[in-house]
């Protein structure tokens, strides 16, 4: 195994307020990790370290084994791939839907004039097909539908073949439908021996495809509990990462919870 991600005692201070806090972590090239947490847990800032995009302000992060402040981010960030509502507003409305994924090759978002070859067309093609858009290539990217978006992006974002794949809130947004296809394409992708290591933020266990093997656990940019998905994704380890009870159901890899009721005191005209 390949460790393609380490933080080391990592700490990240913003306007004297610390987002993450003693943080020590690492992905392997074979894992798939979820990480949870409330908002302002600190997932957002421990994405843009493992994108080198922002840098810590204590501790060591390791990314595919070069140690931010030391290496060349730009040449890292073209070995990951990213897919965020961020980075959903920079594709030209314009874009063909192929153009969209064949310029991931440039690390450009709109086609001028760069030139490619046929292996970069097939790559794309092929790609294209794997994500269930072959009938949309020639659409403009503008037209399609959210899901059909969000597959678009995470096309792109394979398409240069990455050695780590980092998906920030993928199914945000969907309506019931384009969830579950989408998520039944991510677990197919993550149950394959050829994909990238992939983390993905959510913050719902409904949203956790099956096949990921990980599990992270933020709270106020700690970490409250990180492992094997089975023996981390626990409804009591969702409580203290949410501070409330859960009910937790996992039926066949996917899982739901629901707030425990808490039980009313009694009072007059009620039962005992």
């Amino acid at each position: 195994m390949v460790t393609v991600l380490r933080l080391t005692d990592v700490t990240s201070v913003r306007d004297g307020r610390p987002i993450l806090d003693g943080i020590t972590w690492s992905v392997e090239d074979s894992e798939r990790w979820v990480i949870l947490g409330p908002n302002g847990a600190g997932k957002t800032t421990l994405m843009k370290l493992a994108t080198a995009s922002d840098f810590p302000t204590g501790g060591r992060v390791e990314v595919l084994g070069k140690r931010l402040g030391a290496v060349d981010v730009f040449e890292l960030r073209n070995r990951i791939g990213f897919v965020s509502s961020a980075s959903e507003r920079r594709i030209p409305r314009s874009e063909t839907v192929r153009d969209v994924v064949l310029t991931a090759a440039y690390a450009v978002e709109g086609r001028w004039n760069e030139q490619y070859d046929d292996t970069d067309v097939r790559q794309a093609e092929r790609i294209l097909a794997e994500w269930d858009l072959g009938g949309f290539a020639d659409h403009a990217y503008g037209t399609l539908s959210d899901g059909e978006r969000k597959r678009a992006l995470i096309a792109r974002a394979v398409m240069t073949d990455p050695e780590m794949l980092l998906l920030d809130e993928p199914s945000a947004s969907l309506d019931l439908g384009a969830r579950e296809r989408l998520l039944q394409m991510l677990s197919g992708f993550a149950r394959s021996s050829h994909s990238p290591a992939m983390i993905m933020v959510t913050h719902h266990v409904e949203e956790v495809p099956p096949g990921f093997t990980h599990a992270l656990l933020l709270r106020e940019g700690r970490i409250q509990a990180a492992g094997p998905i089975a023996e981390t994704l626990t409804a009591e380890h969702l409580e203290e990462t949410f501070g409330m009870p859960f009910d937790l159901a996992v039926h066949e890899g996917r899982y739901s919870a629901v707030a425990r009721p808490e039980r009313q005191a009694s009072g007059p005209g009620r039962d005992i």
